[in-house]
């Protein structure tokens, strides 16, 4: 498995040495270095370098040509930092230049990568050539009391970066598990802010989705300097991506969403999600249906690419490297016809606990809720309760039926314990008897 824990090595994107190994034209970098110091009124080549993510010699390179063109100018040191800095400024025909620029595009800050140049480093750091070992899984999992075989089912599924679908009842860690799958994974990969398509700007990265790696620098020397000389620092290094969507997802949030006020694009979930984890909860709870969403994902999933569209109509292919693993309550076969189903690559039931299972689960919540066990207490829960519903065990009944007795422990103002009493108020909550309301 790769494990990049911070090092920059392995499948990192290679430096920029020159303009031209942006992969850019002079007229896009020219644009974006103009409308960035025009929106974040930057001054020196450091600063400037920062913030549009290029080295300090590239971003000079940048400055001077501006210059030459009389749209920019040198303030000299007069307001410059303590390291004594040359400062530059817009001249009115730059500031002319950068308003009719942000009219076309908003869009300012770090310079995009290619959308061919990212397809490159997607396959240096794919999802597929993630390494999972059974040892690694249970890790990530450890935390879960799980069904018995279910690693065996799981590993193989995860280690080939394909489709998986989880289903059974209610309640019993489908969504911990999918979490824990991505945490297995543990490992490192880089994001571009931005890429660039047809003259198009894209923005990728996402805070929400993508977490941020620490990297460690040496004391002298700034940063981005140090960053330029081993890796193209138009990306940033990121655990890799987990998109978790529910019931609110539909099939435009799988589209490029399009600003028409700024004239920019927003990378749509799954292209956000390229090198980790899109797991789709409560598949069937949504307004879509099952099936409508399963179609949407055929070809990416079979082909490993996706096809998106400019507001032009054109389209274009992007890449598509990611773990998609759907979560539902419901029977595969009530949701989605034979052909969707072949499509799935691995199919994986997840069923309740058994009682010696949930007993385990108990004491382990019951443990860090502070919650003393009683044998009387338990057996009356496992005698009385439990056989009105048929012995059905579900995961996450420990922690509801605690947090109820906990709770009218506090309001009758006694210390936590579990009565058999008690037992019985906290499991008028858990399910509501079947009857017809008057009107």
């Amino acid at each position: 498995m790769n494990m990049q824990t911070g090092a920059v090595d392995g499948f990192a994107p290679p430096p920029l040495r020159s303009l031209k190994d942006t992969g850019l034209t002079v007229v896009m970098m020219r644009d974006i270095l103009l409308k960035t110091v025009f929106r974040k009124n930057v001054e020196t080549a450091t600063e400037i370098g920062q913030a549009i993510c290029l080295p300090l010699p590239l971003t000079q390179q940048l400055i001077d040509m501006a210059r030459e063109m009389g749209l920019m100018q040198a303030t000299g040191t007069l307001h410059a930092t303590s390291s004594n800095e040359m400062g530059f400024q817009l001249t009115d025909t730059g500031k002319a230049r950068a308003l009719d620029a942000l009219s076309q595009s908003e869009y300012y800050g770090a310079m995009p990568v290619p959308l061919e140049v990212y397809k490159t480093q997607t396959k240096r750091q794919s999802v597929k050539n993630v390494q999972l070992t059974r040892d690694r899984l249970l890790g990530s999992m450890g935390h879960l009391i799980l069904p018995d075989g279910l690693i065996d089912q799981l590993g193989p599924a995860v280690g080939s970066g394909r489709s998986v679908l989880m289903y059974g009842p209610p309640g019993n860690g489908k969504s911990s598990i999918a979490e824990g799958i991505r945490a297995a994974m543990g490992d490192n990969i880089y994001i571009p802010q931005a890429v660039t398509y047809a003259g198009q700007v894209i923005t990728l990265y996402d805070p929400i989705v993508h977490t941020l790696v620490e990297e460690k620098h040496d004391t002298a020397g700034s940063p981005l300097r140090k960053a330029s000389a081993r890796y193209d620092t138009r990306y940033l290094l990121c655990t890799r991506p987990t998109v978790m969507t529910g019931g609110e997802l539909n099939l435009s949030m799988l589209d490029l969403n399009y600003n028409a006020v700024s004239r920019t694009y927003q990378a749509s979930l799954q292209l956000k999600s390229t090198g980790g984890v899109f797991i789709v909860d409560d598949l069937g709870r949504q307004e879509e249906p099952p099936q409508a969403l399963i179609n949407r994902w055929i070809v990416p999933m079979e082909m490993g690419y996706d096809i998106l569209a400019l507001q032009s109509g054109e389209k274009f292919e992007v890449p598509f490297d990611t773990l998609v693993v759907f979560s539902t309550n419901f029977h595969p076969n009530k949701i989605f016809d034979q052909a969707a189903l072949r499509r799935i690559f691995f199919k994986v039931k997840i069923d309740g606990p058994t009682q010696d299972q949930f007993l385990k689960i108990l004491a382990m919540v019951a443990k860090k809720k502070k919650v003393p066990l009683d044998e009387k207490s338990l057996l009356h829960l496992l005698k009385v309760k439990y056989p009105t519903i048929q012995n059905v065990f579900a995961n996450y009944h420990a922690n509801f039926l605690l947090d109820q007795i906990i709770a009218i422990c506090e309001f009758e103002g006694i210390p936590y314990q579990m009565r058999p009493d008690l037992i019985d108020r906290a499991w008028q909550n858990l399910y509501v008897d079947e009857e017809d309301i008057v009107h």
